[in-house]
């Protein structure tokens, strides 16, 4: 019995050791980029733009993905489809956004469903640039770059994209109509300068005309 007890002692006390290896090598990688953040982009920024301070180096807040719906004021039944779209884009369960005030012209009254959004931060949000810059906007017809011009004078920058399609996540045989969004990129930026070169390190394609 004796024997039988020390050998399942000693049988436990293995798998403990081997227990933290696999708990490590399941563990989520780290984003491709935000590795590639932390260890090239970060210090090819602080050396450019002249930073004293590691912490001043611009870097990524949170990534806004709106998808208006304005005939959701007529059907709100409308909605469900682009709301399933954006998580399918995303990754991630969207809100619905809702009218802050009324407004007769559009037949639009305060706290109705207007659209949808996603609001991005951490690893999703790596995740989600990596995708955009490097496999959906090569997928844009006729794509030339996107415009240096779309920032917000607060180091924040906004790309429209005309259709859901561009995302490999979507169906063309599942898609009811084509439904256009903003992307908003929110950075730490002091300025607009700062934030073009930080999102130029990252891979964004800025128009070089």
């Amino acid at each position: 019995m004796a024997k039988e007890r020390d050998k399942k002692a000693s049988k436990d006390s293995a798998q403990e050791q081997k227990a933290p290896a696999q708990a490590q090598h399941s563990a989520k990688e780290r984003p491709r980029l935000r590795s590639k953040f932390d260890k090239e982009v970060a210090p090819a920024l602080q050396k450019e733009l002249e930073l004293k301070n590691s912490m001043a180096v611009p870097r990524l807040n949170k990534i806004v993905v709106n998808m208006g719906m304005g005939e959701a004021t007529q059907n709100s039944k409308i909605l469900d489809p682009a709301v399933n779209e954006l998580g399918q884009i995303t990754g991630q369960k969207p809100i619905v956004t809702k009218a802050k005030k009324s407004i007769a012209a559009f037949k639009v009254r305060e706290g109705q469903a207007i659209g949808t959004m996603v609001t991005l931060r951490g690893d999703r949000m790596y995740e989600f640039f990596d995708r955009l810059v490097n496999i959906v906007l090569p997928r844009v017809r006729d794509f030339r770059g996107v415009s240096t011009k779309s920032f917000d004078g607060r180091g924040n920058y906004t790309l429209g994209l005309h259709d859901q399609l561009i995302f490999p996540e979507i169906s063309y045989e599942k898609v009811d109509k084509m439904k256009g969004m903003n992307v908003t990129i929110v950075t730490t930026a002091a300025n607009d300068n700062q934030a073009r070169t930080l999102l130029k390190h990252l891979g964004m394609p800025f128009r070089t005309q």
